[in-house]
């Protein structure tokens, strides 16, 4: 299997030679098309321009085509009698096809470098051979000769070649190399990725990553780490969801069976033996709702969509919580103001009247008797605002973030009250995060508690 970096490094240097090749053929149709009609129309012109010269000043010959093909030119002088000369270096090859020299002997031009068979990989414009010419009749001393020209590459364009070449390969030989370098330095901040997923996967959640690069790769890096975060965050939390479990079954357990053996002694007097039983009652029923809240966390977090959707009138579920908290209230000499319009919500009836019970039963809970609770609803931009507030004992500023957290208990006011598993709050929340709303509390010690419950409306 092909590591990351050899892939990809494959692949720029695949784009690279791939561009190349499409540069380089796109360069040649162009020639091919545009540069190569006009380059035998140049030199027609110029063979012409030869001939006229020529055929004016017959005993200038040899010095003028010797000193044209100084300047960068091969021309090939030919009769049908056998005599043929050579200016300049020589073709690369001869390859005049039979015929041609009697066509041009007889008064015809040969465009050699237009009729020049055209190929994917041959531009032909390096050619040097004697087809790739312009041949035109000259007229010396009564007698018929053919010139063949055409420009000597490695006169005109050595110096050139070279330099372009060097230019290219430097070109290609740096481009692999900033290719090489680009590419580590993308892999290697995955290469760490992959390095801190296998430590995560083994339970180690202490990596750092570099995340002060401001691309993509740095903020891949930046999520990484919060997402590592969350899950060291959550694995402690859950180790601490354990230990709380089984301290909160610990203890009534504990109760239970002591008194259980406490009832064996066939001594113990009625009204004792009342008294356990009824700590072994109270005990097996704190059991019981903390078992039923445990499965409604669980069922909330394996599947929070399975719910039972309906209308539900919310002023009307509201008074159905009051009435069973009736005697409570009765009890605590609580006085409760009820400011709820006629509302109807979409949601589980059942769930959102756990929320309502809880809520509720907290206000009851830690507000002293003679106080007061309000309770009120309004509707404000398609969502519906509930607001649970008493003027208890309130909330400490420090504590006050972890109250939704499972199991977590204020100190002092809560931890007075032997039926409270911590659970409460949480239930609350994930009800309320299921149904697509959110809660929050506002707290001042000594001033009383406000829980404000935000639903939307569809």
């Amino acid at each position: 299997m092909k590591s990351l970096y050899v892939r990809m490094s494959i692949l720029f240097c695949s784009v690279i030679v791939i561009s190349s090749v499409l540069g380089f053929l796109m360069s040649n149709a162009y020639y091919q098309v545009k540069i190569k009609p006009q380059n035998d129309a140049k030199l027609t012109k110029m063979a012409i321009g030869l001939q006229s010269f020529i055929e004016d000043h017959p005993d200038a010959v040899e010095e003028y085509l010797l000193s044209t093909a100084s300047l960068g030119y091969k021309m090939y002088l030919s009769n049908d009698q056998g005599d043929e000369r050579f200016y300049g270096l020589p073709f690369r090859k001869n390859d005049l096809k039979e015929g041609e020299l009697q066509k041009v002997l007889a008064g015809g031009i040969y465009h050699g470098v237009a009729d020049f068979p055209s190929q994917m990989f041959v531009t032909g414009f390096f050619d040097n051979q004697l087809s790739n010419s312009i041949g035109v009749p000259i007229h010396i001393h009564g007698q018929t000769y053919a010139l063949f020209m055409r420009p000597d590459a490695e006169v005109q364009f050595g110096e050139l070649r070279i330099f372009f070449a060097v230019l290219i390969a430097v070109t290609i030989l740096f481009s692999l190399w900033f290719v090489l370098i680009t590419v580590f330095h993308v892999v290697r901040p995955i290469t760490r990725l992959t390095e801190a997923t296998k430590k995560i996967s083994k339970g180690r959640y202490d990596i750092k990553l570099y995340t002060a690069r401001r691309d993509e790769i740095g903020q891949l890096a930046s999520h990484f780490m919060v997402m590592s975060r969350e899950l060291e965050r959550t694995n402690r939390s859950r180790q601490e969801f354990v230990a709380n479990v089984s301290h909160e079954i610990e203890s009534p357990l504990t109760s239970i069976q002591g008194f259980a053996h406490a009832l064996k002694d066939a001594t113990l007097p009625d009204e004792q033996r009342i008294e356990y039983l009824s700590i072994i009652d109270e005990e097996s029923r704190r059991l019981s709702m903390l078992s039923k809240q445990l499965l409604t966390l669980s069922s909330l977090d394996y599947d929070g969509n399975a719910l039972d959707k309906r209308s539900i009138d919310l002023r009307a579920q509201l008074r159905q919580v009051l009435q069973i908290m009736e005697w409570r209230l009765t009890e605590k000499e609580l006085a409760v103001r009820l400011h709820v319009p006629d509302i109807t919500l979409q949601g589980d009836s059942n769930l959102l009247y756990q929320v309502w019970m809880n809520l509720l039963s907290n206000a009851v809970k830690y507000t002293q008797a003679g106080g007061s609770i309000s309770i009120s609803a309004e509707v404000s931009d398609h969502s519906c605002v509930i607001s649970f507030a008493d003027n208890g004992e309130g909330i400490p500023e420090d504590q006050l973030p972890m109250i939704f957290d499972r199991f977590y208990k204020v100190d002092r006011a809560r931890t007075r009250d032997s039926n409270s598993t911590g659970l409460g709050l949480s239930i609350v929340r994930k009800i309320i995060d299921v149904h697509g709303g959110t809660i929050e509390a506002e707290s001042h010690p000594g001033q009383g508690t406000t829980f404000t419950v935000t639903l939307p409306l569809l």
